[in-house]
């Protein structure tokens, strides 16, 4: 079958113009969820800030009840003792000038990226090969911390960090295919939760505009915001 074939096929059944209610949602994206790998399950939401405004900046971190269903290699600029807590708690990579310089040469093998604050003059001269990935330690979302322990735990076990766009979008990875519809459903209201809490001061008039969910190759289906409020 075509890749065009097999994206028409998936849309079948799905009413473009509809907000379903999420457990109908997830089994939608579910049923359709047909690659020979385990597709991520991602989230999308439009939010009705203006990123450019410091004060309708929109950035948090969440763990997840149910994981992510990724292995996150975990990055850790630390000395000393706090260098061994880490090692301790399952840190894949830990030094540094050390680490600095091989960042600085473009050897980055790992997914998320904490700090002990007295390192952050040092990590500082990465920000313009870590900020655009997304991976500058921030003390906004835990990553700048002297629980090192609990910060690497968290990466490890389902927190995900998560930053407007431009266009005021939210996007995220929250789960795999894999997972049951409940698992799914769970993750999903306690990310959207989340989000919402995070809500800025200067967000005016409707903060949850639009949400979607989707499967890595599946298609998008609409959720009814309504129906994300966590039990």
């Amino acid at each position: 079958m075509s890749i065009g074939k097999r994206v028409t096929k998936s849309r079948e059944g799905i009413d473009v113009d509809k907000a379903y209610p999420l457990e109908e949602a997830v089994k939608l994206i579910k049923e359709r969820a047909k690659a020979k790998f385990d597709e991520t399950i991602e989230i999308a939401m439009n939010l009705g800030v203006d990123p450019r405004h410091a004060d309708q900046m929109v950035r948090g971190v969440v763990n997840l009840p149910n994981g992510t269903g990724r292995t996150q290699r975990v990055a850790v600029f630390a000395r000393g003792a706090k260098a061994d807590e880490a090692r301790a708690a399952g840190a894949d990579v830990v030094g540094a000038e050390d680490l600095v310089e091989k960042v600085q040469g473009g050897d980055i093998d790992f997914d998320r990226c904490i700090a002990t604050p007295d390192l952050m003059p040092l990590v500082g001269r990465l920000g313009k090969v870590l900020g655009p990935r997304g991976m500058m330690p921030n003390p906004k979302v835990g990553t700048v911390t002297m629980d090192i322990k609990g910060a690497v735990q968290g990466a490890k076990g389902g927190s995900v960090e998560f930053r407007v766009e431009k266009a005021g979008i939210i996007q995220a990875g929250v789960g795999k295919a894999s997972f049951s519809a409940e698992k799914l459903v769970e993750n999903i209201k306690a990310f959207a939760d989340a989000v919402q809490k995070a809500k800025p001061p200067g967000a005016k008039g409707h903060y949850l505009n639009r949400v979607s969910v989707s499967s890595t190759m599946g298609p998008g289906v609409k959720v009814d915001t309504a129906t994300l409020a966590a039990t």
